[in-house]
């Protein structure tokens, strides 16, 4: 798993000074923070994956290395891929993150998959 420590270190700081309650997620082959039990925002393929939600995407698209992100070719509504560049300074990634965490409390979480009661023999 490939990720930046020093971009998650500067998020983490971020969520500790907003006195954000999180949880640092291992999956999709990056690293997640978790707010809510609800997926965020996270370090992905080199560059920041924002969940800003549809009616931030407008806005957060007009900023170079911003653009939506994809799952294979298509579009993931409401979540925004930020290349590593478009993130240097600590009031780019801020503003991102914010728009993250002003998204969340109405972001839907996903829905928690039922473990299958294996069949025993008696």
């Amino acid at each position: 798993m490939a990720y930046n420590p020093l971009l998650q270190a500067r998020i983490a700081n971020l969520l500790d000074r907003q006195a954000v309650i999180y949880l640092e997620k291992k999956m999709f082959g990056g690293l997640f923070f978790m707010v809510d039990n609800k997926m965020c925002v996270g370090l992905l393929n080199g560059g920041l994956m924002a969940r800003v939600g549809p009616d931030a995407m407008e806005e957060v698209c007009k900023s170079k290395g911003v653009r939506q992100l994809l799952h294979g070719t298509r579009p993931m509504k409401g979540f925004a891929f930020i290349e590593p560049e478009a993130i240097e300074e600590d009031e780019e990634l801020d503003f991102y993150l914010l728009k993250c965490l002003e998204y969340n409390p109405i972001a839907k979480a996903s829905k928690k998959k039922k473990k299958k009661k294996n069949d025993q023999k008696k």
